[in-house]
């Protein structure tokens, strides 16, 4: 997706979008979505003792619910009026572990139709820059 449309069809500001995940999973891992571009949506995790595993690295699930968290919202604002997205299937590719700080996730559309739509979310250490996790949600587009 190029040029100067963007694939979001219903803007909302990053208040609304960040109010609408209060008292959910979201809010408790303490996600937060930072930029809306015209073809992509940016959030952050901490890598903190609530998304951790045992071993003291970022937990697979943890970046899974991430990945879903901005796919999600993407393909929401990207449905036509009157529609909304429930997933279907995500997969996720961890690449790269990481220990403490944060890391930024940015879902971009890979196909946007009137029934399915595809994401890819790449998860990556803010402080480095490098890739931790890719992956890939397909929703469904329903009417509301």
């Amino acid at each position: 997706m190029s040029g100067g449309t963007s694939v979001f069809r219903r803007p909302l500001s990053l208040e609304e979008l960040n109010a609408l995940s209060r008292d959910t999973a979201i809010a408790a891992l303490g996600i937060e979505l930072t930029e809306v571009g015209p073809d992509f949506l940016r959030g952050r995790m901490p890598v903190d003792a609530r998304t951790r595993q045992p071993y003291g690295l970022l937990h697979g699930g943890a970046s899974v619910l991430l990945a879903e968290t901005l796919g999600s919202t993407a393909g929401g604002l990207a449905a036509a009026e009157g529609h909304g997205v429930v997933g279907l299937e995500i997969n996720a590719n961890h690449v790269r572990a990481v220990r403490e700080g944060w890391v930024v996730g940015t879902a971009r559309p890979q196909h946007v139709g009137r029934t399915t739509q595809l994401w890819e979310i790449r998860i990556e250490d803010e402080a480095s820059g490098k890739l931790v996790c890719v992956s890939r949600i397909t929703l469904a587009v329903i009417p509301r």
